[in-house]
């Protein structure tokens, strides 16, 4: 399904294919022979989102963009079912393996890997050709990249990177969970007036 979204349109080169049940919607730019697959949701919310060519979103990734994170993805990558990629920078060849999870502002370098269940946190930078594990944890400039099982180390890097604020626009302090689904409420209202494309 093709949705227009705040006056912005999908626009998907002819030799792309998006499957029928795959939803694209707002200001995103699909690049040549790429391939999204079943479920695939690609949902441009105030900044856009480019996808390079010959790229390949597998079965039920969510790909999103917000008003202050744009999502960028090279040529040539590859993302894997059931991912979540938010808001980030993706430069060629880089491989986001099942389960995976990439946050706002993230930057994977050139041909780095991201395997399957891990995550990379907001502002982190992945160098070019790096491995984040089966179910590790990158975090912070540069990455350092760590088990889930070193919870207090990941904790260390990740408070001043501050996710309340980056994501939800609010300082942890004030970062309860009724302002933070108020406000996404708000923000979320925008697809009230979504229109489906032919």
């Amino acid at each position: 399904m093709l949705l227009s979204h705040a006056g912005k349109s999908p626009r998907i080169d002819a030799s792309a294919y998006v499957a029928p049940n795959a939803v694209v919607c707002g200001d995103v730019v699909i690049g040549p022979n790429c391939r999204i697959l079943f479920g695939a949701q690609i949902i441009a919310e105030g900044g856009n989102i480019v996808i390079g060519s010959e790229c390949i979103v597998m079965e039920n990734a969510v790909l999103r963009s917000t008003a202050l994170h744009s999502l960028a993805i090279g040529n040539n990558c590859l993302i894997g079912p059931g991912t979540h990629v938010a808001g980030c920078t993706i430069e060629d060849e880089v491989f986001v393996a099942t389960g995976a999870a990439v946050f706002h502002a993230a930057h994977l370098g050139k041909g780095c890997e991201i395997r399957i269940h891990a995550v990379v946190h907001i502002k982190t930078h992945v160098p070019p050709g790096a491995v984040v594990p089966i179910g590790w944890v990158a975090v912070g400039q540069p990455a350092q990249i760590l088990p889930a099982s070193a919870h207090e180390k990941i904790w260390q890097l990740q408070q001043p990177l501050n996710f309340p604020l980056t994501v939800y626009g609010l300082e942890r302090s004030e970062a309860d969970m009724i302002k933070i689904t108020r406000g996404m409420a708000h923000a979320l209202s925008s697809h009230i007036s979504d229109q489906p494309i032919d």
